[in-house]
Formats: structure tokens, sequence, C-alpha cells
């Protein structure tokens, strides 16, 4: 099981970094499109968290696992899949839903390294 925990941690590293490494890859142009790979990473990595939650005990039994750190990143990243779902068909992303999701991504970051 612990095999498993790891992989599955690797693909949610993986699929955050997707979701910055695209989002970071719209900096530059005019106008701003949301890439479908943003709401797939952002689905990839809900479900590598899910998995990883689930393992947690058999993983890493001498420690306890940190349920509002998993709820505030949980809701970090339904945040960014709500806004994606909300303007992937658009032609054109604004700045502030670019921003926040990019924030959202960032924060998300930040409490899994930090906290």
């Amino acid at each position: 099981m612990k095999t498993i925990f790891y992989i599955a941690l690797a693909i949610h590293i993986i699929a955050i970094l997707g979701i910055l490494g695209l989002l970071l890859s719209q900096i530059a142009k005019s106008p701003r499109k949301l890439s479908p790979g943003v709401i797939h990473a952002g689905l990839t990595a809900l479900v590598a968290g899910i998995v990883m939650v689930g393992l947690y005990a058999e993983a890493k039994p001498d420690e306890v696992l940190d349920h509002m750190k998993v709820g505030v990143k949980t809701v970090v990243l339904t945040a960014i899949l709500l806004l994606g779902y909300k303007n992937v068909k658009k032609a054109e992303l604004k700045s502030s839903v670019w921003g926040s999701m990019l924030a959202l991504t960032v924060v998300n970051i930040i409490i899994a390294v930090g906290w």
C-alpha cells in the first residue's frame, strides 16, 4: 500500500504542477484562453488526493492525518475546478479569473509545503 500511496503522491504533484504550467503558459498571450488540460489536471489531482487520504493510515501508521489541511486543499482545488468549468468554453479568459486560478494554485502549493 505504501507504493500505491507514493505513486498517488507523485501523480498529485505532477497534476498540480500541470495546472500551474498550463496557467503560466497563458501569461503573455492575448487573449488568454483556458486549456481544458487545467480541468483534467485538477480532476487528476483530486482523485490522487482522495487515494492518498484513503491509504494514509496504512502508508504512514505512525503519523496522524491532518484533516484540516486536507479540507482546505480540497476547497481550494474545488474552487479552481469551478472556475475552470465556468470558463473553459469561453473565447477569452478574463485576467481576473486567470489571476484567481493562478493564485489559488500557488496557495494550494504553499499549503502543501508549508503547513
